[in-house]
């Protein structure tokens, strides 16, 4: 697996103008990766061709960045989530990024945020039970230098909203 070092943001680049038939595209895509090039020409009123052009660019240019399955944790033997919210000694670039670059190669960790606040960074972790959450813990985050300080919370119970807003105007 390899790190995103980003927030998931890029640079503009002016080929990155989106339109609304392009925002279009994007909103059915994001409600149903599935759907057919036919079904999303119909849906915003263009041409097969034309859309599957544009869906083409858009992955093109990283504004598509993928599709996703969305699968049930249970069946690969999670039962727990959980956020390790931990403070650092150093907050120099090189050794968070190095932190963060090591963390993320754990194959527990789902995601990996350098914070504002009291901690430095909040990560996500998925586990089989509390044993394994405590296993992971201890072997991989408590016993790294530089880490001064670890907190755990578990997750009960998430929401999450799939599809990103739209907040660029289109006129």
């Amino acid at each position: 697996m390899s790190a995103d070092r980003t927030n998931g943001l890029r640079q503009k680049k002016p080929e990155d103008d989106l339109d609304r038939l392009d925002v279009g595209i994007l909103r059915l895509l994001q409600q149903n990766a599935r759907l057919s090039v036919k079904e999303i020409a119909a849906e915003v009123g263009l041409a097969p061709s034309s859309t599957h052009e544009r869906i083409r660019r858009l992955r093109e240019s990283g504004i598509l960045r993928g599709m996703h399955a969305d699968v049930d944790p249970q069946a690969l033997g999670i039962g727990l989530e959980a956020l390790f919210m931990i403070e650092l000694a150093k907050h120099e670039r090189s050794t968070v990024d190095t932190f963060m670059d090591d963390i993320v190669e754990v194959p527990e960790v789902r995601s990996a945020f350098l914070v504002t606040g009291r901690y430095d960074l909040v990560v996500h972790v998925l586990v089989r039970d509390t044993r394994h959450l405590k296993d992971l813990a201890l072997d991989h985050f408590t016993n790294r230098p530089g880490v001064t300080r670890i907190e755990t919370s578990i997750i009960f119970d998430a929401r999450r909203r799939s599809a990103l807003p739209v907040f660029r105007s289109l006129d």
